[in-house]
């Protein structure tokens, strides 16, 4: 796939919790391409400080324009959040490999699981999934109501959606894998009661994807995960976002083949590829 780097004027960048931001711009180059998990490489300032781009999720596609939501964690990012309506944005993209459209076709039932800011490139995948299914269900975690993101935007596109709070301020007091375990037992699970496809797709703090991991290999429901790792590069040059995966028949002569680039081979994987005790 062809690799973009473009430079936009920012149309919005509009604070929509107390340190989550959500920014558009038009780029009908990245827009045409980009596939659902996929992210962008985003330079932060109009100088080299900081140096390295962030990789930023992409968030929503409609008519052209982009849209990303990011949490401000850093210096980086920080200054992402002072940008304004009309200021350029120098972005590459779009970068790594996105969820699997063979396992998005023959899906009847997705369920997409958020912990905090890892709902954004979800909403992105939802879009796509309302194109071919209108079941889908959406579970979103978040410390506290006020840190609850994208529940109108699903709700828009009829998704069913269902909340936890850690401190029960809003739907169930618990985490959004609580949630998923009511979603997957069996004298509740619509997989049983309907015979239909079920698959999950997460993103999220690492913890979360850890007990996602544990619930869906009690199931056996096929998963898919986005992964957020640091990175430097952003195209698989420097190394630095590499993950230990399962072994594989030609990984016997070669050790290195068990280990992948978060953003080159992913930052989508299969949830059963990576070794979750390592990361």
């Amino acid at each position: 796939m062809k690799i973009f780097n473009v430079k936009k004027e920012i149309i919005e960048n509009k604070k929509v919790s107390a340190d989550c931001y959500k920014m558009t711009f038009e780029s009908k180059e990245i827009a045409c391409r980009v596939k659902p998990g996929q992210f962008l490489h985003i330079k932060c300032s109009d100088t080299y400080d900081p140096l390295l781009r962030r990789p930023i999720s992409i968030h929503s596609i409609k008519n052209n324009v982009i849209g990303i939501l990011y949490k401000v964690v850093g210096r980086g990012t920080g200054l992402l959040s002072k940008k304004t309506s009309g200021d350029p944005i120098d972005v590459i993209g779009p970068l790594g490999n996105g969820f699997d459209y063979q396992l998005l076709a023959n899906c009847q039932l997705p369920i997409l699981v958020g912990g905090g800011i890892g709902i954004a490139p979800l909403y992105f995948l939802a879009q796509r999934l309302t194109e071919q299914c209108s079941n889908i269900t959406v579970l979103i975690g978040a410390s506290n109501k006020c840190n609850i993101l994208c529940i109108d935007e699903f709700k828009k596109l009829d998704c069913k959606v269902k909340v936890s709070t850690d401190d029960g301020s809003d739907g169930i007091n618990g985490t959004v894998v609580d949630l998923l375990k009511k979603e997957l037992v069996p004298e509740n699970s619509k997989l049983k009661t309907q015979n239909l496809k079920l698959k999950i797709f997460t993103c999220g703090p690492v913890p979360m994807l850890r007990q996602v991991h544990q619930l869906v290999s009690k199931y056996n429901v096929s998963s898919q995960v986005s992964l957020e790792r640091q990175m430097a590069c952003g195209i698989g040059a420097c190394m630095g976002c590499t993950i230990k995966t399962q072994n594989h028949p030609e990984s016997l002569r070669d050790k290195t083949q068990n280990y992948k680039q978060v953003c080159k081979d992913g930052p989508v994987f299969d949830i059963k590829e990576i070794v979750w005790e390592d990361i």
